[in-house]
């Protein structure tokens, strides 16, 4: 029996090169399973995902998926792409294992706390405010550069990564420091900057995008610190959970959220297409 992949729908494309297609799965002409190629959505029009991989119960332990996944690999590769990506919830043991059998490897993980009832209390002598306007200006200058470098690494073009993360945080913050939903706070200790934080609602979750220690203050606890500012503000804003993305290479901070309570929701993979 021959497992191959039909589509289910139309392709989707958009003038920034984003597509995407859903297809079945079958052995002959028999449905067993589904999923969705797509690529563009998040790192550019070479970086290809496979989601929503579902076999049906029968069916499954037969190699469908491992089959169904080698010939999304190859949409891609006619996609141009030059990588792809997969995003395995924590749970899913079959998930991971097929990841691993296919040569994924992971680089980061999604996290997420539901909160306590009460707000953490911060350290002592540390306190926390808003961020000032001259403070919002300075880092919302420099904080595209970063993202791009995420973009970069992930394999987007350098100059397509710069476009995007300038898109993407004027799209994120359309009335600057005072945009409705979002947060910016500055952590001192005795009196002096020492790092800050960017929470903003997502969905019914509170996310954070960025926790940030300034050089010369690291190694003293503060990161913790801006993480239970985090849950202060979540918990002030009404939310029950805290959501975040930590890349596997950064193992000071996987073991501080796993300190926190932070569980995975789950693990992001990727390779390249050869």
């Amino acid at each position: 029996m021959t497992t191959t992949l039909r589509p289910s729908g139309p392709l989707r494309q958009d003038d920034g090169g984003a597509r995407s297609r859903p297809y079945e799965v079958r052995v002959n002409s028999r449905r067993v399973g589904e999923l969705v190629i797509s690529a563009g959505t998040a790192f550019g029009p070479r970086v290809g995902e496979i989601s929503d991989l579902v076999i049906d119960p029968p069916d499954r332990r037969r190699g469908r998926a491992t089959v169904a996944a080698l010939a999304a690999e190859e949409v891609l590769r006619g996609w141009d792409c030059r990588r792809v990506r997969v995003s395995v919830p924590a749970g899913s043991a079959g998930g991971l294992r097929l990841a691993e059998t296919l040569g994924y490897t992971e680089y980061s993980r999604y996290l997420a706390k539901a909160l306590p009832a009460e707000p953490p209390a911060l350290p002592e002598g540390v306190t926390a405010r808003p961020m000032t306007d001259a403070e919002y200006a300075a880092w919302a200058a420099a904080a595209p550069a970063g993202y791009a470098a995420e973009l970069a690494a992930r394999g987007m073009p350098e100059r397509d990564a710069h476009a995007r993360a300038v898109a993407d945080h004027a799209a994120r913050f359309p009335d600057g420091r005072d945009t409705e939903g979002v947060t910016l706070a500055v952590l001192e200790a005795a009196g002096a900057p020492v790092g800050h934080l960017w929470l903003a609602a997502q969905g019914e979750s509170a996310y954070v995008f960025e926790v940030e220690v300034a050089e010369g203050h690291r190694g003293r606890g503060h990161g913790r610190a801006l993480m239970l500012l985090a849950e202060r503000e979540a918990l002030r804003a009404g939310h029950g959970t805290v959501a975040l993305q930590v890349f596997t290479t950064n193992t000071p901070a996987l073991r501080l959220y796993e300190s926190l309570g932070y569980r995975p929701t789950a693990l992001n993979h990727a390779k390249d297409l050869l």
